[in-house]
């Protein structure tokens, strides 16, 4: 089934560390929000539907996929090493990250 074109966004957070990162990583992790836009579903599920992992190289991109405002949230990039560190994290602010998906919603 195709998917309605999502929106695709980053938290703060995300923003700064994909700042730490080489060009080519960048460019690439540029690229996944390019087709996360088609086809949000694409990544490893982790634990929940719309809470998603890609791997690009040694990093991992974490991302939120909210159907109802059709937008993909970019939240996280880690390594294998701080891997469930930062999966926990975003569990612990899934709150945080749907508030901010419904804000982003009003605007648009």
């Amino acid at each position: 089934m195709p998917y309605m074109a999502y929106k695709v966004y980053t938290t703060p957070e995300f923003d700064s560390l994909l700042e730490k990162l080489s060009k080519p990583e960048q460019e690439r992790i540029e690229k996944l929000a390019k087709n996360l836009a088609n086809n949000p579903y694409q990544g490893k599920p982790l634990g929940i539907s719309f809470f998603r992992e890609k791997k690009i190289d040694d990093k991992r991109i974490y991302y939120l996929i909210y159907d109802e405002y059709i937008i993909v949230l970019l939240v996280s990039i880690s390594d294998k090493k701080t891997q469930q560190k930062t999966i926990n994290e975003i569990k612990i602010n899934r709150d945080i990250y749907m508030e901010l998906a419904q804000n982003i919603s009003k605007k648009n």
